[in-house]
């Protein structure tokens, strides 16, 4: 027979595995300990979830961005090829320009087509329009655009319409019937800033061939025949004074009517193929 403080030392050990086993099982803790299990138990769960939607979010961030890079990418080789053209387009302008300002200069710097009495009647003309200006010797006829248009318009002024009419009258009359002209606009060096006018003349390119596109239209209306005429444009870049005040940009926005011989061939305009 075991004596009783000897039980009593074996069974403890199997009352404390019991009750170890019992609080895990949640039979017989108290209600503090199975609230506070319970509690871990929600931490638990709450941390899981927790991962799981940083996880969700990790996967979406990764797959937006390898998104973005490809996009980044293809933006940049999309910009890339467009600076390639627009480099290209840049060097074929400055190279048309630079052809097309030699041709014009050589134009200025040749004899006048005008007979005596033509230069005469122009330049009657000249002192009848203070606005008006005419070279005796090149033929070359200057109006300020301050006459012809208002600010930042191409439409022609009514009031211009006097000095036009006189101009395509005397382009065809006798012997001036059989020459040619051609119309270049003008502007100073302000870049557009009027909202309303960049809608119809987005840049002073625009704006000076719109112009001389008014003109050759004009003349079209008082006479002068299209096959007669050609248009063009300088913009900004050949300026007859320093843009550093106003009176020398009024005088840089002008239109120019180059009076040219039958036979003259500007910037690839043939009068001779125009005609036919």
């Amino acid at each position: 027979m075991i004596a009783p403080s000897r039980w009593l030392v074996m069974r403890r050990p199997v009352v404390l595995l019991a009750a170890t086993a019992a609080l895990a099982a949640g039979c017989v803790s108290s209600p503090r300990e199975r609230m506070a299990l319970r509690q871990s138990q929600l931490h638990a769960l709450q941390l899981h979830q927790q991962n799981q939607a940083l996880a969700s979010e990790r996967n979406q961030a990764t797959q937006s961005y390898q998104s973005l890079l490809a996009q980044k990418q293809q933006l940049e080789g999309s910009l890339e090829v467009a600076n390639r053209r627009l480099d290209n387009l840049n060097s074929e302008r400055s190279e048309l320009q630079q052809r097309y300002i030699s041709l014009m200069n050589r134009a200025r710097n040749s004899p006048s087509p005008l007979s005596s009495d033509m230069t005469r009647r122009f330049e009657e003309l000249a002192k009848k329009y203070p606005e008006f200006e005419f070279d005796p010797a090149t033929g070359v006829s200057k109006f300020h655009s301050d006459i012809l248009f208002s600010s930042g318009s191409s439409d022609i002024k009514s009031s211009a319409a006097p000095l036009l009419q006189d101009f395509a009258r005397i382009m065809n009359e006798g012997e001036a019937q059989r020459l040619n002209i051609l119309v270049v606009g003008h502007t100073d060096d302000k870049p557009i800033s009027k909202a309303g006018t960049r809608q119809h003349h987005p840049t002073n390119w625009h704006l000076s061939t719109n112009r001389a596109d008014s003109v050759v239209v004009a003349l079209h209306q008082y006479g002068i025949k299209d096959s007669r005429m050609g248009a063009a444009g300088y913009s900004m870049y050949q300026p007859v004074a320093p843009n550093t005040d106003e009176k020398n940009r009024q005088l840089n926005r002008r239109v120019e009517i180059f009076v040219l011989a039958p036979d003259a061939v500007v910037a690839g305009w043939d009068p001779g193929s125009s005609r036919n």
